[in-house]
């Protein structure tokens, strides 16, 4: 069982193969926002990496990062828990003005994931 360590949380033990929005939510009990339900479409759901990042990406998370003009982030919406890491949270409800965290992501990867790499 994958490790999930959020700084500032603490350690979590998570199932493998959970994608990392959901893990966030439900074994860490962050209030991580995704608002468009974990469509890789509005990068609300972006964390930082400080140990573990996948060298993989979807395809979809590279464009969405691309088209945005991000770096140094992830979608936790388009990551599954495979192996241990450990993250920074930084679109948290709390504070955002929103009045919710969006809608729940499913539980497999939407849209169907092509793995490309990160770089």
């Amino acid at each position: 069982m994958p490790k999930l360590t959020v700084e500032g949380v603490g350690e979590f033990d998570v199932p493998a193969g959970k994608r990392l929005v959901l893990a966030l939510v439900d074994e860490a009990g962050i209030d991580q926002l995704h608002a468009c339900g974990g469509h890789a479409r509005c990068t609300t759901c972006r964390v930082e990496f400080l140990h573990g990042e996948p060298a993989l990406m979807t395809e979809a998370e590279k464009q969405v990062l691309a088209a945005r003009g991000l770096t140094g982030v992830r979608l936790s919406c388009q990551i599954l828990c495979d192996a241990d890491m450990t993250v920074r949270c930084i679109s948290r409800l709390a504070g955002s003005g929103r009045a919710n965290a969006g809608s729940r992501p499913a539980d497999t990867i939407t849209p169907p994931p092509v793995w490309v790499p990160k770089g």
